[in-house]
């Protein structure tokens, strides 16, 4: 359940001119129960009080309400809820400020964080140290310890500053070892400790996606003959284009459907080729393969594994393999870890690319060319930790195959 602080802020979100994506991903709740939190449904509120307003929930709204808009004069006890209400607002709004420019949200915010927030709050609205850590939820010797150490000179400090970049830099996405192998790269000497300690500081954390929705499916029945399975869950591979792994992916977007046909090199991860498209046609899994043999290594002797998938079993599958040599090899029906690399490697590309991302206003087009510019980053700029944290194009090079 979600607390007042976060609704509020959301709604204080939007009536700062914020869409419904970019308050959710301020206040770090899905965009769908912003728009609920809008139209007044609201978590505990009584059917017969939710008023369907673009403000606050009535309660608070009556509470936020000038003094002179009730009849009567305020009693003592009328006026100290109005003005601690009031203090609150100032404060959401100072907060709301903050976090805007950095780009965050509360939930990521470290003591570290809510120290230097806390001190711009009390400079800017002077209200009492006590109201500001209340208000925080932090304690006062969490802020007074944080207040000490900041005071003093912060050795990290130019580091610091590259690590938020690089958060930034990697959509939010790279973890701390990723970090620590670009800073690497870039000649900053720093231990993998030092990295992830200034990342829990700086509330830096990578959010995974945990929602497990029934995809789309490709099955078409037992329209032929099935091939056997010659991987056995045993992906690797010696050389590059020994083993590929195939299948096809669905996104959904408020513009529609995109779906990425992918054959990954099981040698690196490295995707050999792709077709994307607003529908999963047989062309879109020919085109993928078509392209992924383009590239291919003259004189290998590949196997090609796939699910059961129609388009794997269809007449043009089944010819562009027999004409270019290609063993195919099949999943169990129903058994998504029998092809595990690629399940792996879709989930890891929406996971960077795709979810917790605001697609609002983003056409099918301008979707595709971002996913194609993504996916050929990952060959050339996503550096891996199997890889001796190289991308796939510059491991390839460094063991002496052309990229």
């Amino acid at each position: 359940m979600y607390d007042r602080d976060t609704i509020e802020l959301a709604l204080l979100a939007l009536e700062e001119g914020m869409s419904q994506g970019e308050a959710a991903e301020l206040a770090g709740v899905a965009r769908t129960t912003v728009g609920n939190w809008e139209r007044g449904r609201l978590p505990h509120a009584r059917s017969e009080k939710r008023a369907h307003r673009r403000t606050r929930p009535p309660q608070r709204a009556a509470r936020m309400s000038a003094p002179d808009a009730k009849e009567g004069p305020l009693n003592e006890v009328e006026r100290a809820a109005y003005e601690a209400a009031m203090t609150e607002n100032m404060l959401l709004r100072a907060v709301l400020d903050d976090l805007k420019g950095a780009g965050s949200h509360p939930a990521s915010m470290s003591n570290r964080r809510k120290c230097e927030l806390g001190e711009r709050l009390r400079a800017a609205t002077g209200r009492p140290l006590r109201e500001i850590t209340a208000f925080l939820r932090i304690s006062r010797s969490s802020y007074e310890y944080w207040r000490a150490r900041l005071s003093r000179p912060d050795k990290y400090a130019a580091l610091r500053g590259r690590v938020r970049e690089l958060f930034e830099e990697g959509g939010r996405n790279w973890g701390y070892r990723t970090i620590w192998a670009r800073l690497r790269r870039e000649g900053r000497r720093a231990s993998e400790k030092v990295v992830r300690r200034l990342m829990r500081e700086e509330g830096l954390e990578v959010v995974y996606n945990r929602r497990r929705r029934r995809g789309w499916s490709s099955y078409e029945g037992e329209v032929s003959a099935a091939p056997p399975n010659l991987v056995a869950r045993d992906f690797s591979a010696a050389a590059p284009d020994e083993l590929w792994v195939t299948d096809v992916t669905e996104f959904r977007v408020p513009a529609g459907k995109v779906y990425l046909s992918a054959v990954v090199d099981c040698y690196d991860g490295r995707p050999a080729g792709w077709r994307i498209g607003p529908r999963p046609t047989a062309s879109l899994a020919n085109g993928s393969l078509l392209d992924a043999l383009a590239a291919r290594r003259e004189g290998a002797r590949t196997v090609v594994h796939s699910d059961r998938g129609g388009h794997y079993r269809w007449p043009g599958w089944i010819a562009i393999c027999g004409e270019h040599g290609l063993a195919r090899s099949m999943s169990a029906k129903g058994c998504s870890p029998d092809n595990a690399a690629c399940e792996g490697f879709f989930g890891r590309l929406k996971n960077e690319f795709f979810h917790y991302r605001d697609w609002e206003g983003v056409s099918l087009a301008e979707f595709s060319e971002r996913l194609d510019a993504y996916l050929r980053y990952y060959c050339s700029g996503r550096i891996k930790r199997s890889l001796g944290w190289l991308s796939p194009d510059e491991y390839r090079r460094s063991e002496g195959w052309a990229a």
